[in-house]
Formats: C-alpha cells, structure tokens, sequence
C-alpha cells in the first residue's frame, strides 16, 4: 500500500510564505510524476505543480507562476511546494499525488493521493 503523507499547512497570512512536504515510499512503479492539487470549498480540485521524478521538469499552473516551487529530495522521499506572497484565494486543501502522464493528468488516473493537508490565508 502506498502511502504519501503531506504535512506543513496551517493559518497564514496575506503575503507570506509555506512550505508543504510530502513523504512518499520512495519512487512509485507507474507513477514517477509528483503533483500538488488544491480544493478550495466549492470548486474542483485542480493541479498547482508537478515534478518528474529526475526533478529536470516541472510544472505550474498559471496562478502559481512565480510564487511557488516545486522539488524533490530523493534521498530523503519527499516532494517540496514552498509557496509564498499568498494570497487569500490559495485557501484550500493540498493533495499530494503520484501519477504517470505529464504534466496533467485526469484526477480518475491519479494513481495515489495524500490525506491533504489545510492552507489557511486570512488577510
């Protein structure tokens, strides 16, 4: 059974930073890609970052476009998002996935998730 455990989420405020971590149980037979999702209450979960897992490519979806980083330590299984100059709209819940197409994927082919983890931004 593949676990992935994501931590690091809590209350923030507008404008500053978080770093969520994802430990995973090391590379993923099918399922080398990384990915951070996000649901915010009533909408649908969407893809905020991906990474392979040689970590040469990455992905953001437009909203994020620098303000978030994605990576990986190997050596340590885990997956990184720091994401900073938050804003309001980035409250929601964080998903860690592991997945095969890049850099999207349909969310009935994510092949595993996390538990989530909450981000909070009050301004």
């Amino acid at each position: 059974q593949v676990q992935l455990v994501e931590s690091g989420g809590g209350p923030v405020h507008t404008g500053d930073s978080v770093r969520l971590s994802c430990l995973t149980p090391g590379r993923i037979e099918g399922a080398s890609i990384m990915g951070w999702f996000r649901q915010a209450p009533g909408k649908e979960r969407e893809l905020v970052a991906a990474i392979r897992w040689s970590g040469t490519s990455t992905y953001y979806t437009d909203s994020m476009k620098g303000r978030a980083a994605i990576s990986r330590d190997n050596a340590k299984n885990t997956v990184y998002l720091q994401m900073n100059s938050l804003k309001p709209e980035d409250t929601a819940v964080y998903y860690c996935a592991a997945y095969a197409s890049w850099p999207r994927v349909e969310l009935s082919q994510v092949r595993y998730w996390g538990q989530g983890t909450q981000v909070t931004v009050s301004s």
